[in-house]
């Protein structure tokens, strides 16, 4: 995992595959683009990581502050050469990780109940669903993960 500036072609080019995968995989109408304004994304605010394998970005993630103390993930996204490694789990064990050092005691998420693989991994990484703490037309569930 490395820090990445968010707006950079790397982060750029990784989140447009997030956004072309989740339009050619939503279930239950039309998929609508909410991408997080990259200067949300960066400290002390927020964070973009990227996951590498060799010299290939294989994946990513984002923080941004939603309160004193709580962050919400954004983006978590592996590229398909990238998946079944392990890849997401280091990348959200990150996330949590930088969360709590920029003060975070939780962390929030949104995500669509279609998203087996990555809701699994929330609930086994201790997300918690919780009641809908915004207006994502395209999420379902809402998670939530107490730090410390």
């Amino acid at each position: 995992m490395a820090p990445e500036d968010p707006a950079s072609a790397v982060a750029q080019g990784l989140l447009d595959a997030y956004f072309a995968d989740r339009a050619i995989t939503f279930v239950g109408g039309q998929y609508r683009p909410k991408p997080a304004d990259p200067a949300t994304l960066r400290a002390p605010d927020g964070a973009f990581l990227v996951a590498w394998s060799g010299d290939e970005a294989v994946g990513c993630g984002a923080l941004r502050r939603l309160g004193p103390s709580r962050f919400e993930v954004k983006h978590l996204y592996v590229a398909p050469v990238g998946r079944g490694q392990g890849t997401g789990a280091a990348l959200l064990a990150a996330l949590e990780a930088r969360a709590a050092e920029l003060g975070a005691t939780e962390v929030v998420l949104d995500t669509n109940s279609a998203l087996e693989v990555a809701n699994r991994l929330y609930t086994t990484r201790g997300y918690a669903s919780v009641p809908a703490y915004n207006d994502n037309p395209n999420a379902t569930t809402w998670f939530l993960k107490p730090l410390g």
